[in-house]
């Protein structure tokens, strides 16, 4: 540490007395890290006392949701506690940045090797603040995504109920010798494929027959072991993006065969490169399907506030519900942060009620108290 350091307000050297030995010396380090910051802005940056105090407060809290030193943040607990501030408190996207602004203004005067609170930690404690805030979470990615904040996952009473509705319609058009009930088989099947692979409707849009090909790790699937996107949503500015979706639901698997072996074929357009087809042999739009999910939506008068995209939503959900690797269902849906996906997921009580029981219940196996008052009992 230079001795420059001195003289700078907020400098670790003048937060914290030099050779006294601390009782909780991570308390005590914190407290100066705050109090220093706090002289850092308004002696340093001359700022407002109540705007320090205001960003203290937030950062307070971050310390709080993470229950870890500043010296052991991480890139993750940022991604943590952006999604349980969209999840379960709901708060808008200016006070996620706000929040976000704070704690990166915090970093900053930690990471200023002018402050010298660096060296003080890896002295003290082994290891220093490492950067935790970074292109990849901050404000604008977290939330750059499709749904509005109203636009929930469907429970899977909604999808059951939407399917068996449009399969109804098939059946009834049939009956009825209906022209619509080809119209009614291809919508039935569009709208199981963007649940049952997680795609976004323009995703879905886009795919052509060629796009559906075998998985070596799933032959129980033949040519439907994998769906290739290849219009998939790309970070900003850098344009479309590819990705492999792995098929993982059976019955899935088997409307799109039916529809891709038995229905396509009878709109009569076989050089269509085009898997969902409009009986004037065009490619089914994003506004069409957006459309047709509105149409069957509003008979069975469900809330309006359900869209297409709700299916990729309620396929991340579903999917972690059903215990399957959050790591694979992000690359399933094409997410570059984890913290996106999170976004994603709003499990049903019943499977956190699950969970929690799962937690007790493994607690009281691990606690050696239990095992031992078990054994007595057993004697």
């Amino acid at each position: 540490m230079s001795d420059g350091t001195r003289e700078v307000q907020g400098a670790a050297r003048l937060e914290l007395v030099s050779g006294v030995h601390l009782l909780h010396p991570e308390d005590a380090v914190l407290n100066a890290m705050m109090s220093g910051w706090a002289r850092q802005q308004i002696g340093g940056r001359g700022l407002q006392a109540g705007t320090a105090a205001g960003r203290q407060r937030i950062v307070e809290q971050f310390r709080d949701f993470t229950n870890e030193y500043p010296w052991n943040w991480t890139a993750a607990h940022i991604d943590e506690w952006m999604a349980d501030l969209v999840m379960q408190h709901d708060r808008a996207k200016s006070t996620l940045r706000t929040y976000q602004g704070a704690v990166s203004l915090f970093m900053d005067y930690l990471l200023d090797p002018v402050y010298g609170w660096a060296d003080v930690c890896l002295e003290r404690f082994g290891t220093h603040p490492t950067p935790i805030l970074h292109d990849g979470n901050r404000r604008e990615h977290l939330v750059d995504y499709e749904g509005e904040a109203e636009r929930r996952p469907m429970t899977r009473e909604e999808c059951q109920l939407l399917f068996d509705h449009i399969d109804a319609r098939v059946e009834r058009a049939i009956k009825r010798g209906r022209k619509g009930a080809l119209t009614a088989y291809r919508d039935a099947t569009l709208f199981k494929t963007i649940y049952g692979w997680g795609l976004r409707a323009s995703e879905a849009s886009g795919l052509d027959v060629v796009d559906l090909y075998r998985n070596a790790k799933a032959p129980q699937f033949g040519r439907y072991g994998m769906v290739h996107v290849r219009k998939a949503k790309g970070t900003k500015g850098s344009g479309p993006r590819r990705r492999n979706v792995a098929s993982i639901m059976p019955w899935a698997v088997e409307s799109l065969e039916d529809y891709v072996v038995n229905v396509r074929p009878r709109y009569g357009f076989p050089t269509h490169p085009a898997l969902w087809l409009t009986e004037r042999g065009g490619r089914l739009k994003v506004g069409e399907i957006e459309d047709r999910f509105a149409l069957y939506r509003d008979e069975l008068g469900l809330p309006e506030e359900l869209v297409p995209h709700c299916l990729r939503h309620s396929y991340v959900t579903h999917s972690i519900e059903d215990g399957v690797d959050p790591k694979f269902i992000q690359e399933q849906v094409g997410h570059l942060y984890a913290s996106t996906t999170a976004l994603y997921t709003a499990v049903s009580s019943d499977f956190a009620n699950t969970m929690m029981l799962k937690a007790i219940g493994l607690a009281f196996d691990n606690d050696p108290g239990d095992r031992a008052l078990e054994r007595s009992g057993r004697q």
